[in-house]
């Protein structure tokens, strides 16, 4: 067995380190939770300490700073743990499927970087059943990732109340900026429904606040947003016009061509000579 590595089953990382203590410092980039198997971990934040002991658990909010200490067991066990990555993506897949009716509309953006998780059944059971794949040479297959994912997500979200403000920060009743959240996703394959939801407001005003913004209609501005960005990309000569396509949102090359004539006044194959 290595000294220390890490195994990443698609935003399943587990973490293995025999013999020998280690400090890792980063940027939490996506909502995480973590749970200790065996050994001791620190998570230092904010100048704030908190020590993990085996079979406890975790949820650190997405882009905060943290310095985690890794601590082999006194009897000689290693240090293992798992940490479940929450993606954007996942977290609007999962949303999707949600009875909105459950959501707690009085919940609010908690300034909490890292929650403590209590030591429940629903956790044991979860991360038990993640324990053998420190020495699988075969890897989970990827409906299975998907689900110990969402009983991951489920475990923070019975936790509090509150955590539902940070995870879902593009929903009702957690309305957030219409434009950035627009710059973030226009080149996913959303319909106006879709868009009106994940900003947290009904199609006809997603349309009325969307007009007070831009002085246009979602249909247009998208449109024009990905030629923008289409432009951008083939004017660097290092993509096939099919690829950035479909990299900025358009399903069809034909729409495409001719949009992007009547833009730029030249074919998208000109671009480069332009």
């Amino acid at each position: 067995m290595e000294e220390y590595k890490i195994v990443n089953y698609s935003n399943i990382f587990l973490t293995y380190l025999h013999e020998t203590d280690r400090v890792c410092t980063f940027t939490v980039k996506d909502h995480t939770l973590f749970y200790l198997h065996s050994g001791e971990m620190e998570i230092e934040e904010n100048g704030r300490f908190t020590r993990f002991h085996e079979g406890e658990c975790a949820f650190v909010r997405k882009d905060n700073h943290i310095r985690m200490h890794k601590h082999c067991a006194k009897d000689g066990k290693p240090y293992t743990s798992v940490a479940l990555a929450f993606s954007r993506n996942f977290l609007m897949d999962f949303y999707r499927t949600m009875d909105k009716n459950t959501l707690p509309s009085d919940a609010k953006r908690s300034k909490t970087s890292l929650l403590k998780i209590p030591v429940r059944p629903d956790v044991v059971s979860l991360f038990e059943s993640i324990r053998p794949y420190y020495n699988s040479t075969i890897a989970p297959d990827e409906e299975w990732i998907k689900l110990k994912i969402s009983e991951g997500l489920r475990v923070v979200l019975k936790t509090e109340k509150d955590v539902y403000a940070s995870l879902f920060d593009f929903t009702e009743p957690w309305k957030i900026d219409l434009m950035t959240f627009m710059n973030e996703n226009y080149m996913y394959d959303l319909s106006m429904e879709e868009l009106a939801n994940y900003t947290g407001r009904s199609l006809s005003t997603f349309k009325r606040d969307f007009k007070k913004v831009t002085n246009t209609t979602p249909q247009k501005w998208l449109i024009d947003k990905r030629l923008t960005e289409a432009h951008r990309i083939l004017s660097e000569g290092k993509q096939k016009i099919q690829d950035v396509v479909m990299s900025v949102g358009f399903s069809s090359i034909s729409f495409f061509s001719r949009s992007y004539k009547a833009k730029f006044g030249y074919s998208p194959a000109s671009t480069e000579l332009v």
